[in-house]
This record gives structure tokens, sequence and C-alpha cells, in this order.
């Protein structure tokens, strides 16, 4: 795909780039849950996004973008460690306790964190009434997936509460992130700061996971096949395909758009979980995920709409 800023992007590049971030980064979440069946969690997310990150450093390195300072490598540490050691890592382990296409819709909080913490830190205006009207929205939805969640095909049931802890959590940590990364980009490039920053956050997972004893009585040998083809996706397509994809649209067409994907991300982990891991669809489950889509659309076009 063509970076350059005064080059009119093609609607196949346009359309190639959306289909990757709206069902790639929806798939990742059924996907992880593969990845977890037999690899410890946080190890599996820590060295996915080391070598991808590893990978597209030295590709921007090798096409010629001067090395980075000691100052863009503090900020790729803070932002990595947000997005991915925290953002990241708290969904991976979330899925442990509770269903991919939940985890998925609590993750789509995320544009509710940006435009409140936005608010408060002062980074963005006061919200809207429709901004407003979404996070009111948002908060029944999060409630009516919370209160009674379901278990159905989680690998480790009867802890819902911890993976509700773990992902809002996430989402949080995220937003903070992403808002400190506006003022703050380790470099000029997004693709060779991108991939300092996945470096960064997978050193982080990695380590933290050692210290959680993920590495003891560990042995590669007790990998399924299953379990690698989910990791090789998400190396590939889930980190360097999807997030390549997504910092090109933030250049080629408006942050609302981009943005959009959190409309469908929630919609295709829904519908995966349900097809292709027996997770059930009951009344409140599309009550709640309906209301957080509601929400996050009021959000992202509420926001839109002012500026």
């Amino acid at each position: 795909m063509n970076n350059s800023s005064s080059a009119t992007p093609s609607r196949v590049a346009l359309l190639a780039a959306f289909a990757a971030v709206y069902l790639i980064w929806g798939s990742t979440y059924l996907v992880m849950k593969l990845a977890v069946a037999s690899m410890p969690p946080l190890l599996m997310a820590g060295t996915r996004y080391g070598l991808a990150g590893t990978l597209l450093y030295a590709a921007m390195r090798g096409r010629g973008e001067p090395r980075p300072t000691l100052r863009g490598w503090g900020h790729a540490l803070v932002i990595g460690v947000c997005l991915l050691g925290f953002g990241n890592g708290g969904t991976t382990l979330s899925v442990l306790y509770l269903p991919s296409g939940t985890t998925s819709l609590l993750v789509a909080t995320v544009p509710m964190f940006l435009a409140l913490l936005g608010w408060l830190s002062g980074i963005t205006p006061r919200p809207t009434r429709w901004v407003t009207l979404g996070l009111v929205c948002g908060l029944l939805g999060m409630y009516l997936l919370a209160a009674h969640p379901s278990s159905a095909g989680v690998p480790r049931p009867g802890h819902a509460g911890i993976g509700v802890s773990l992902v809002l959590l996430a989402a949080l940590l995220w937003s903070a992130g992403s808002l400190y990364s506006k003022k703050n980009q380790p470099a000029a490039s997004p693709f060779l700061s991108g991939g300092m920053q996945m470096m960064c956050g997978g050193a982080a997972m990695f380590l933290v996971g050692l210290a959680r004893g993920e590495a003891s009585g560990f042995e590669l040998a007790q990998v399924t096949a299953k379990s690698w083809l989910a990791y090789g996706y998400l190396v590939t397509f889930g980190s360097i395909v999807a997030f390549t994809a997504y910092i090109w649209l933030l250049r080629a067409v408006e942050p609302a758009l981009a943005g959009t994907y959190a409309f469908v991300n929630p919609v295709v982990a829904v519908l995966l979980g349900w097809a292709f891991a027996g997770e059930s669809l009951n009344p409140q489950m599309l009550g709640g995920a309906a209301l957080i889509v509601l929400a996050v659309g009021l959000v992202v076009l509420g926001g839109r709409s002012r500026r």
C-alpha cells in the first residue's frame, strides 16, 4: 500500500485495509483462545508481539528509517507496556475465564474510556450529549455482560469476575496509553514506532509471564498443532498485517472512520465464538452486545460530529 500522504488511496487498497482490520482483529479473540489452550498465556502473547515487532522493526530499518533515539525508546516502552503489556496481556488472560465473544464486547469499551479520560485529562473537549448517552449505554451493556456471564466453552469456568476485571483494566490502560501516544511518538515513522512498541510490550509480557511461573513445567512438546497454527496466525495476520493496515488507515482516512473497527470486531468475535467454540448466545448477552455496539457508535460518531 502506498504510504504517501499526497497520493489518493485506491478503493481496492481501502477495502483490503478495512477488511483486515474488521475481520482479522475480530477473529483474534477466538484464535487467542485456541493458542492459550496449550500455551502459557503471557509467554505466548509476549513472544507473539516480540517476534512481530522485531520483524517489523528490522524491515523498516532495512528500508532506511533512522535509528530511534533513547528518548524514543522510552516513549515506546510506556506505550508498549500500556497498550500491549497491560492491554493485550490482560485480554489474553481474560479469555481463560470468559467466552471470547464476551471479552471482545468488553474490549469495545475502549472508545468510551478514551472519551472519558481524554476529557478528564484536558486532551479532548467535554463529551457531547450524544457521547454522554453512549457512555450510559455502555455502562448498562457492561452490567448485562458482567452480572451473569456465560461459562460455555471457557477453559477455566467459575471465575468470570476475574475475567471481567482483567479485560476492563486492560481496556482502561489501553486507552491511557493511546492518549499518551498522541504527543509522545517513539519515531517519525508510524511503522517503526509500531515495531518498537510491540518489542517493548512483548518483552514486558514475557517477563511477567516468567514471574508468574508460566515456564515452570512447560515443554514445547505439549503444544498442540492447533495452538501452533493459532500462534502463527496471531504473529503474521493479527500483529503485522492488521496492525500495519490500521496504521495506514489512520493516514489515509479520518481517524473516526478508521476507529469503526470497534463496531465490527465484537460482532465478528461473537459469531465466530458461537459457530466454532460452542459459546452461547443468550438474550442477556445479545442485549448487552447491542447496548455496547450502540454506545461505541454514539461515542465515535458523536465526537466526530463536534469536530
